[in-house]
């Protein structure tokens, strides 16, 4: 159509000239010779574009014919167009294909014919050729002329980048996969930056089963700020399996080789952290911050990391690092309260509790308020040190003094106020003052309503209804928490509900129900002793309540926080051998393991009591955790 239009658009305008010569008879020379020549030059340009355009039309016509055939498997009819078309433009798909319909077409030797005649006179494509020649070389078992051919297509890429680009995707595609990774390191050689083609070659290394040199690779692509998120899944692959060393050891090895580069300490750094090897990821945040005068920053997120793992001693140590470092730093006051707060929570994780290590907190605290002042920083200082004088010392009235002394230095930080409001019900709930605490707890709940906080609460004035044996109003709080959008909350909340439903409705006067409730009353206010004598007479009592495998779960685990273990030991056996398929059996199992494990070191003990977690309880929630310390334990390496 374009075409059309052209000439009918030029005889239109020698018309039109024509009309003007006969009726201006009077123009002069120049004017019809200007004519003429522009009339010339249309014609011409016509003639080019309308040449070009059949050139086009057939080159796409003749590469959509020749693919036609090739894929419907008419090869001789393929390499008959392919041949035309590899006379106007010379590609790897188009030669491949050529070939390859020679070949299925029985003229395999004209195709080397070909080949070779190629190779000799279209120099720029030379190591296409080389390549094609040793595929048919390995074809025919030739393994020598083809190793022969395929370096000297290396050898003729070697004269630009490009080429041993492109040298590199044939090889990939013809699956010599060795082939490729030696063009790539050639064209990383030859562009002489040591980074370059990364992820090409860590995948061809993969590929090729060498995999301390994918890792290697992989390694070098995080100092590309982009290409984190890339680096760290392709390393979380390795983990977990049998080459899980060779990272940690490839990362030294980078370490050693770019001291300075903060790109593989962060990584090494991330390898600790999967493998919660708090200790070794502090170690080496220590040497980096020595070195980059990071201000104690990424050691403050790694001791709060360490934290939320329970690793205590390590985050003790990471905050101390940078009180000790930077003593006039930003993160100092913050740091400064967290060292005793990590060691407070390894004292209150340790059983049975020493008040004696109570005491020396509560003097660290002290301490550090005289050194730093009360201000928005250390606030958090004066609700541990009250928690502490209620919750272990039994000093109650003292711990509400201090709360109230928070509450009107903390008073412009409404969420703070309502931490301390909780506390404060909760103190006065260990000394029997039910209705003080859900006043308090009612007001956080209206205070932080649709908040995390007031979620507490309203789990706080259930729990507070339960132990009064108000059944019925604690079980409607509950179904609403349920809802929560804290896990951690909603979990609590159907687990009590849960309690509740399956251990009421036996008798009329739910009695045995009231007096657990009771009970886990009196453990709250650290009556351990009184606890264990009531649910001594829970179980002579009730002996054929559904509440009994209950009442042995929260002996066993009041034993443990009074440091009995063998008599844990002997409630969580009952729960297995008389309530196998209660809902508490795989708790008491996995329990079982952990007190073998942790408190008596008995490493078999424990291997066999997770194994049992596997094979008894294949549903269990600790499934996942129980595999993982069984392997620990065995020597496995492990994520």
């Amino acid at each position: 159509m374009l075409i059309l239009s052209t000439k009918n658009s030029l005889r239109s305008e020698q018309l039109i000239c024509s009309h003007i010569h006969m009726n201006n008879s009077y123009s002069n020379v120049s004017f019809n010779k200007a004519k003429y020549i522009m009339l010339i030059r249309i014609k011409t340009i016509v003639v080019v574009v309308w040449v070009l355009s059949i050139g086009i039309a057939w080159g796409q016509a003749g590469a959509s014919l020749a693919d036609e055939y090739y894929k419907a498997g008419e090869y001789e009819k393929a390499a008959n167009e392919y041949v035309k078309l590899l006379k106007t433009e010379v590609t790897w798909t188009r030669l491949v294909r050529y070939v390859t319909s020679l070949e299925k077409s029985n003229k395999t030797e004209e195709a080397l014919k070909y080949l070779r005649k190629q190779v000799r006179s279209d120099e720029p494509n030379q190591f296409y050729y080389e390549v094609l020649t040793g595929q048919i070389a390995t074809q025919q078992g030739d393994t020598t002329l083809a190793n022969s051919q395929y370096a000297a297509a290396i050898k003729s890429g070697k004269s630009s980048v490009a080429k041993l680009e492109k040298l590199a995707v044939a090889f990939n595609e013809a699956r010599e996969t060795r082939w490729a990774i030696k063009s790539l390191e050639t064209a990383r050689t030859l562009s002489k930056d040591p980074t370059s083609y990364s992820e090409d070659l860590m995948t061809l290394y993969r590929a090729a089963g060498q995999t301390e040199k994918a890792i290697d690779e992989i390694i070098m692509t995080s100092k590309q700020a982009d290409k984190k998120e890339t680096v760290l899944a392709t390393l979380q692959g390795y983990l977990n399996t049998k080459d899980e060393p060779l990272v940690e050891k490839a990362l030294y090895a980078k370490i050693q080789q770019e001291p300075n580069e903060l790109a593989y300490n962060e990584l090494l750094i991330w390898y600790f952290v999967q493998k919660q090897k708090f200790s070794r990821a502090l170690l080496q945040e220590k040497a980096t911050d020595k070195r980059l005068k990071l201000n104690g920053s990424r050691i403050y997120d790694l001791g709060m990391l360490a934290m939320n793992n329970k690793e205590y001693k390590t985050a003790a140590e990471a905050f101390e690092y940078i009180s000790t470092t930077y003593p006039q730093g930003q993160l100092y006051p913050f740091a400064r309260r967290l060292v005793i707060s990590a060691r407070e929570e390894e004292v209150k994780n340790t059983y049975p509790i020493d008040k004696v290590e109570i005491r020396k907190l509560i003097g660290d605290y002290q301490r550090m308020l005289q050194e730093i002042g009360t201000n928005s920083k250390t606030l958090e200082a004066l609700r541990s040190t009250a928690n502490l004088y209620g919750n272990y010392l039994d000093s109650k009235d003292t711990a509400l003094t201090v709360l109230d002394l928070a509450i009107d230095l903390g008073k412009t930080d409404k969420n703070f106020i309502d931490r301390c409001k909780l506390d404060k019900g909760d103190i006065y709930l260990l000394k029997g003052e039910p209705w003080e605490s859900t006043l308090l707890y009612s007001q956080v709940e209206k205070s932080q309503k649709e908040e995390l906080l007031g979620y507490e609460a309203k789990l706080k004035n259930a729990k507070l209804h339960y132990y009064k044996g108000e059944f019925t109003v604690a079980k409607d709080l509950l179904d609403v928490l349920k809802l929560a959008t804290s896990r951690e909350i909603a979990n609590d909340a159907e687990q009590l509900s849960l309690l509740i439903v399956d251990n009421t409705g036996m008798d009329s006067t739910e009695a045995a129900m009231r007096e657990y409730a009771s009970i886990d009353l009196l453990l709250l206010q650290n009556k351990m002793d009184e606890a264990v004598d009531s649910l001594n007479r829970m179980l002579k009592t009730y002996t054929d309540h559904t509440i009994l495998d209950e009442v042995l779960w929260l002996r066993a685990n009041t034993y443990l926080k009074q440091g009995k273990n063998a008599e844990a030991l002997d409630d969580l056996k009952k729960i297995i051998s008389t309530y196998p398929n209660d809902i508490l059996g795989d708790d008491a199992q996995f329990t079982q393991g952990k007190i073998y494990e942790e408190r008596l070191k008995d490493k078999q003990a424990a291997m066999d009591a997770y194994q049992k977690v596997l094979t008894q309880y294949p549903g269990s929630i600790y499934g996942a955790e129980a595999r993982k310390r069984f392997r620990t334990l065995r020597g496995d390496t492990v994520n």
